[in-house]
């Protein structure tokens, strides 16, 4: 009878509970990438602490997507998101960061000799996914002894905008008292003149 019973609770198990779905999961600094299977945001919670060895509890932690930082809050929203959907769990006090994007004019790959002079990375990252320009970080190392780096942040579109506006404003007013200076010049040269006459 045991056994029976045994049966039919996995049957119904099998039955009623929606089916598994595989996710990679990751830790905060991205350095931990864990492939796990779930159906439901609370089963993921839990094997996600597990596979990244994370010693909190479900309720503690917090999954976001890993590409632009949208938190998972529920089981519908779970199930909108693709198969293998890379996510990044947070635990308490920890914040969403994007992942800079390298690349560099040097290859990596390619071994340290005597001969290189300079080695020069360009980063490109956005500090929120709605900026429209990203920013630049520009680091320089000349002979292996010498390192300078410059992190250019390009402003968003409503700071673009202002600041052209501000320029622009600037130029209107430093063009009207041009305008001002000679026209009253022009003024004292002809009564000068009228006045000689």
């Amino acid at each position: 009878m045991d056994t029976t019973s045994t049966f039919i609770k996995s049957v119904s198990k099998r039955v009623w509970s929606p089916t598994q779905r595989p996710f990679r999961v990751c830790c905060q600094n991205r350095e931990t990438r864990k492939g796990v299977t779930a159906a439901t945001l609370e089963e993921l919670k839990e094997r996600a602490c597990q596979a990244l060895l994370l010693p909190l509890s479900v309720v503690c932690l917090s999954l976001v997507c890993e590409d632009d930082g949208t938190e998972v809050e529920s089981d519908d929203f779970l199930s909108t998101l693709p198969d293998n959907t890379m996510l990044m769990a947070l635990k308490p006090g920890q914040t969403w960061k994007p992942q800079p994007v390298r690349g560099s004019i040097i290859s990596r790959d390619k071994p340290r000799t005597g001969k290189d002079i300079a080695r020069v990375t360009f980063d490109l990252y956005k500090l929120n996914p709605k900026d429209l320009f990203g920013s630049l970080s520009v680091k320089a190392t000349f002979q292996g002894l010498y390192s300078i780096s410059a992190d250019f942040q390009c402003l968003g579109p409503k700071k673009i905008v202002r600041e052209a506006l501000r320029a622009a404003s600037m130029l209107l007013q430093a063009a009207g008292h041009l305008l001002i200076t000679s026209a009253s010049m022009i003024r004292r040269i002809i009564e000068t003149e009228i006045e000689t006459e």
